[in-house]
């Protein structure tokens, strides 16, 4: 087991940030932990790291106790808070020779040169940080936080701020170092997580919500309904769409599209046809959509 997390609560003056919260991360996986702003995410993450100690609670990392050994710890974990702390005056080369050498870390010049080949900062490695993109900085970042080979990997929104094509990069090489590490993994983007998550743990307001697969939790949504988008050739009136058979709310999208609610015990395409028969109109576009793990996330945060 590489995180075990018991109980933990985190109490700052009359705010209960964490609230006797408890969960486990298996060795080799990458775990989605969700939230809105201020549920206690990164209050988590920092606990866990050792940056701050918990009101109460234990926390293990690789069987360790986080209260008791948190030197210990620290070796064995790479972080990458939210707002990446660089030097800015250093070239990159020269940053990570200095984290590694922090680290006490072994050949240190092959591992740097290691480093800099597996997060691709090979043609910036002779850059200051300062002059970097935002995308070349989190990949400093995280090269920083994996100089020293750790097993465990915390990483707090490590794609913040970044254009879609550095999202992906970052995206993709943290899947890479996922293969051998375990990851866990904050951040606001859905389909970051249903791409590369095992698993997803999902707190509110300091408590635990849920703590499953990305597909169990959408399976499990307390709200059972079946939405069917469909996009008529005529102009169709709500009054006569909410009168299908099983339709109980119909929302217009944009001129002839429309958003059908239904009810979940059967399938409503085929009365949205005959529907459309008798009305003397045809269906352009139908789809069934499925229940995203966006929309199960609102449903637990709200």
């Amino acid at each position: 087991m590489s995180i075990a997390i018991k109980n933990v609560t985190k109490v700052y003056d009359d705010q209960r940030a964490l609230d006797a919260v408890s969960f486990e991360i298996n060795t080799g996986e990458i775990v989605g932990f969700l939230g809105p702003n201020g549920a206690g995410k990164s209050t988590m993450m920092k606990i866990i790291t050792g940056f701050i100690p918990p009101t109460e609670g234990e926390i293990f990392v690789n069987e360790v106790n986080v209260n008791d050994q948190p030197e210990l710890v620290k070796q064995n974990i790479g972080y990458l808070p939210e707002h990446n702390p660089l030097y800015l005056d250093m070239y990159v080369r020269e940053s990570l020779e200095f984290v590694a050498g922090i680290y006490k870390v072994e050949n240190r010049n092959q591992r740097v040169k290691e480093i800099i080949e597996q997060t691709g900062l090979g043609v910036e490695q002779h850059k200051k940080l300062g002059a970097l993109s935002k995308g070349y900085r989190q990949r400093v970042g995280l090269a920083q936080a994996l100089i020293h080979n750790p097993d465990v990997l915390i990483l707090d929104e490590p794609t913040s701020g970044l254009d879609p094509n550095q999202i992906v990069e970052i995206r993709n090489l943290i899947s890479e170092v996922g293969r051998a590490k375990t990851v866990m993994l904050s951040t606001h983007i859905m389909q970051e997580v249903e791409a590369i998550c095992d698993r997803v743990i999902i707190i509110n307001k300091g408590k635990l919500v849920a703590n499953d697969s990305a597909e169990q939790i959408t399976s499990q949504s307390t709200e059972k309904y079946q939405t069917v988008q469909v996009e008529f050739n005529l102009d169709i009136q709500e009054s006569d769409l909410v009168k299908i058979d099983g339709v109980v709310k119909a929302k217009n999208l944009s001129n002839k599209k429309w958003l059908l609610q239904a009810r979940p015990e059967d399938d409503i395409r085929p009365r949205i046809f005959n529907f459309a028969v008798k009305k003397g109109c045809q269906v352009l576009s139908m789809q069934k959509l499925e229940k995203s793990l966006e929309d199960v996330f609102q449903e637990l945060t709200r």
